[in-house]
Order: C-alpha cells, then sequence, then structure tokens
C-alpha cells in the first residue's frame, strides 16, 4: 500500500544525499579559476603572450576562433628576431630557411604547409590550402609556388643575423638540440636551436580551432620535417572534445601522435593536464633514455574551456588570454 509521507521522507533523504554526493564529486575535480570561461587562447612559450594578444583582439568582439589563432601567430611569424618561428627563423645546415605550419578549426576541415620557403606567414598559406584546395597538405615548391598563386611575395628569408649565425655554426657543424632555447637570455648561436609556437582558442560561440607554426630547427638537415605541420602530430582539434599542440622535438612527437593522442585521452575523461601527462609518459615509456636529453612539450584546452599542459623538462611554459588575464604565463608542469 503507497504511504505518501514515508515516500516524501525517502525522496527528501535521497534528494540530500545526491547533494552530497555532487558536492563530494566537484571538491575532486581540477577545477582552475578559468574553468568555463569563454572565450580564451593559450599558446606555448612565454612568446605567446603577444601572440594571444593578436587572438583576442578578434575573439573580444565574438570573432571566430579560426580568424584569432591565424592573426595570433601571425605576430610571431612576424618577429625577426624570434629564431625558433617565421623568416627570422635560422637555416637548415645548407643556408636555407624553411617554414611549416597547419591550422584546424571547428568543423574538422585543416590545412597545413611543410618544407616552404621565400613565403613569410606559413600560417596564412596553410589556412589557404585548407580553404581553396581538395588537399591538406603541400610541401617544398608546390606550397611556395601555390602561395604565389594566391599573391604572396616570394624572397629570400634568410636574416643577416641568421646568415651569421649559420656560418659561425658551419665552423663546427655540431648538431646538438638544447632544451627551452626560447628561454635563454644572451646573444643567439648554436645554443638556440628550436622551438614552435602552437595554439588553441575556444570562441564565444564555444567553437574551438587551433594553428602550429615554426622554422623547424636549425641546422637540421634539408627536407627535415617535424611534427607541427602534421595534423594529430603537432595540432589536433575535435569541437566535440578540445584541442591540443604540442612543442619540442618533433620526431617524437610523430611517433606518437602526440596531439591526437591527447584529444583522445580527454575524450575518454582525463583533464587536460592529465591527458598531457599521460603523452608524455608515452614518450618516456618507448625512448627512455632519449627522452632524458630532448624537450617535449604538450598543451591542451577542452571544450569547458579548461586548460593545462606537461613536459618531459623543466621550463616549458605556456600563456593564458581571456576576459580576465591578458598577459598569464604559467610554468608547466614535467616528467624530469
Amino acid at each position: 500500500m503507497f504511504n505518501r509521507r514515508k515516500f516524501i521522507k525517502l525522496s527528501a533523504a535521497g534528494a540530500s544525499f545526491a547533494a552530497l554526493a555532487k558536492s563530494a564529486v566537484a571538491k575532486t575535480l581540477p577545477i582552475t579559476a578559468e574553468a568555463g570561461t569563454r572565450p580564451v587562447v593559450i599558446s606555448t612559450w612565454n612568446f605567446g603572450v603577444q601572440a594571444n594578444q593578436g587572438a583576442w583582439g578578434v575573439l573580444k568582439n565574438g570573432g571566430r576562433a579560426l580568424d584569432a589563432v591565424e592573426a595570433g601567430v601571425r605576430i610571431t611569424e612576424s618577429d625577426l628576431t624570434n629564431h625558433t618561428v617565421g623568416p627570422g627563423g635560422y637555416p637548415d645546415r645548407d643556408g636555407h630557411v624553411s617554414l611549416d605550419a597547419c591550422i584546424m578549426d571547428d568543423l574538422g576541415n585543416c590545412g597545413s604547409v611543410a618544407g616552404m620557403e621565400f613565403i613569410d606567414h606559413p600560417i596564412s598559406v596553410a589556412r589557404l590550402v585548407m580553404e581553396k584546395t581538395p588537399h591538406v597538405m603541400l610541401v617544398g615548391e608546390g606550397a611556395t609556388q601555390f602561395a604565389v598563386q594566391q599573391g604572396f611575395k616570394a624572397h629570400k628569408l634568410l636574416t643577416a643575423e641568421s646568415e651569421k649565425e649559420w656560418k659561425k655554426w658551419l665552423k663546427t657543424a655540431k648538431y646538438s638540440p638544447v632544451m627551452n632555447i626560447e628561454n635563454k637570455n644572451g646573444m643567439p648561436g648554436s645554443e638556440y636551436n628550436h622551438d614552435t609556437i602552437g595554439m588553441l582558442a575556444l570562441d564565444a560561440k564555444g567553437n574551438l580551432s587551433g594553428a602550429c607554426t615554426t622554422s623547424g630547427m636549425a641546422w637540421k638537415m634539408r627536407g627535415r620535417v617535424g611534427d607541427s605541420p602534421i595534423i594529430g602530430a603537432g595540432l589536433y582539434v575535435d569541437n566535440e572534445v578540445g584541442g591540443a599542440t604540442s612543442t619540442g622535438v618533433g620526431e617524437e612527437v610523430i611517433r606518437n601522435v602526440g596531439s591526437f593522442l591527447v584529444v583522445e585521452l580527454m575524450r575518454q575523461g582525463y583533464t587536460p593536464e592529465a591527458a598531457c601527462k599521460e603523452a608524455v609518459e608515452r614518450i618516456i615509456k618507448k625512448k627512455p633514455e632519449i627522452a632524458k636529453q630532448i624537450q617535449v612539450g604538450f598543451l591542451a584546452l577542452n571544450k569547458k574551456g579548461e586548460y593545462g599542459a606537461y613536459a618531459l623538462q623543466k621550463g616549458f611554459t605556456f600563456a593564458v588570454c581571456n576576459n580576465q588575464k591578458q598577459d598569464l604565463t604559467i610554468p608547466g608542469k614535467s616528467a624530469y
């Protein structure tokens, strides 16, 4: 027989238990002050602060994440004092400056260029590959030809400063990547070797996009391509889940399809930082001795606006920009 008074008591008790359970779960979830905040843009390394400002100019006015990430990383590409991204990048061992970039939007569209010479802004060429061709990637002379056809001006990229450092390097021709070179101070030299800007943005409509661009490793073999222009390695975005990008020695990122791995881990319920950590640990597990000598870092942003990073070595930093913070830099946690 139905007992209304007993039912009300049981319902009240159940509601109380549910509230307590929800409270307990909330305390265990990794919550940041920025969780759920949008728009937001994050990018790798300290030079990401200036790049984020370029992206924020788009996002704060309700612009699309895709436009934001392109505008943001173009700032880093334009900085001729940056020897790891854009025309200011150091050349390969034969004296050629070649650039790599990729971009991916909320609809799963993507474009990429690799080993492209003579063109200033590889990220914008990558976007045009995405929007105006049936392909995902163009490389080398074909990428340069396409860029010129689209109105880009071709010119020599090797700057006087980069050429001077290249000739200095030729005296020993020693190839030895050094970790976290983008945070070192002092005069550039052979110790300055590589790095990348990767950027992820979540716009006011809740859509994600990402971009990644680099001049690759200094003094690399001619034709070498790292992870930065490879969708799934240097960058991956899934608008249902989140996005990830990488930085460091690209060969190890490629071997683990790193950024795709991070996004898939977030799909399984990992937080951005935990997903990045697991991707780093995969590298360590496969090549423990190499992992101790190089730097690789991952940066991730999920659909909620939560972000996180993790690297092999100490020294990796990333920049965050949203309505609350315009110039925040955060040290990423590391395995070693």
